[in-house]
């Protein structure tokens, strides 16, 4: 572990280095995937120096005890140090394991109402407002993409960006099929109802990471239609993509500016290529696959929201809590913590 440490130190220090150089400055690609390579290694190498100083401090601590007068002191310190080490060294470990390159970035979120009618479209403008509180307890920023409202209320479907400090690695956990159990307003008899929604997490792309060619997709211009404000129907501002090889279509008309709409539609239509080529690249590894916290597929059931027990089951893990009020308010730190945590006890356990 400390030869690699080593081997991560020296890489920092030269990745420092080449950021001084005017060559490399000049270069905007070359310097965003140093600058992004060095704050990734960042958290490692100030780990790494606290434990080079507190192992210091030991090996002084052991000298000065051999000093009479001060053999009570040192041992106390000695103690202490090792104690330091030993945290730092577990944490070391974790900091080590293989790191999402995604991580870092920011996501664009699809919600769809799907089994149960207005109800499950409902419930997806619940999970809508559920991250919505819960990034803005996390200082990120919301921008949403496209939507389609419900009937009833909520949205048949909504896309969305979270932008902010490693937006992924928290909310990446999140893809899959949500279930409600509770009593919709509709329903008369008071009956309990199970509806669900889906979510989709997808890393924002740019070009250093995976470069669309738009020869790959036909763009088609037509007139808004719905809802969208005054005004949206009157101009041809709507785009759809289609992108030919995979057949995945972006539409967006929010945006008065056919330009606006278009560059929504691309930014969307990149994530949603880059998710679909990630999934093939790792069913070709199964065990990565396997080690992960679910496949993050939407049609996999992750999590229950029981309304008449406050309840909420992570069914991937097996964590439940009794605070669904405080969930869907935006309280998922436990949860999120419980996944992250699990995710790396798999990883250290070579699961």
């Amino acid at each position: 572990m400390f030869e690699r440490l080593e081997d991560i130190k020296k890489r920092y220090d030269f990745i420092t280095s080449e950021l001084t150089k005017p060559e490399v400055i000049s270069n905007v690609a070359q310097t965003t995937k140093l600058s992004k390579e060095q704050s990734s290694l960042s958290e490692i190498i100030e780990c790494y120096d606290a434990y080079l100083k507190a192992k210091k401090d030991y090996e002084e601590a052991k000298e000065l005890a051999k000093d009479p007068e001060m053999a009570e002191f040192a041992m106390e310190e000695e103690e202490k140090g090792l104690e330091i080490q030993k945290e730092l060294e577990k944490k070391l470990e974790v900091l080590l394991l293989p790191k999402d390159p995604n991580d870092d970035k920011n996501i664009i979120v699809e919600i769809r109402g799907a089994a149960g009618g207005d109800e499950a479209n409902i419930f997806a403008g619940d999970l809508y407002g559920m991250y919505v509180k819960y990034a803005e307890s996390q200082g990120f920023k919301i921008e949403d993409l496209e939507s389609t409202p419900g009937a009833s209320g909520g949205f048949s479907e909504i896309s969305f960006m979270v932008k902010g400090d490693n937006v992924y690695s928290k909310l990446k956990y999140e893809s899959g099929a949500h279930r409600v159990q509770r009593v919709p307003a509709t329903e008369s008899q008071g009956r309990v109802h199970t509806s669900t929604a889906t979510v989709l997490v997808m890393p924002e792309v740019d070009d250093v990471d995976f470069e669309l060619d738009m020869n790959d997709v036909r763009v088609d211009i037509t007139r808004a239609s719905g809802n969208g404000g005054q005004g949206v129907n009157t101009t041809d501002s709507a785009v759809r993509l289609t992108h030919i090889p995979t057949g995945i279509i972006v539409y967006s008309q929010t945006e008065r500016s056919q330009i606006r709409n278009k560059e929504k539609a691309i930014k969307i239509l990149k994530s949603r290529v880059y998710d679909l080529k990630m999934r093939e690249q790792e069913a070709e590894v199964g065990a990565e696959r396997r080690s992960k916290i679910g496949t993050g597929d939407r049609s996999e059931k992750i999590r229950t929201y029981n309304y008449p027990q406050n309840r909420v089951t992570d069914h991937r893990i097996g964590y439940t809590t009794n605070n669904l009020d405080r969930v869907m308010n935006g309280k998922l730190d436990d949860i999120i913590e419980a996944l992250i945590t699990e995710d790396q006890r798999r990883k250290l356990a070579g699961e």
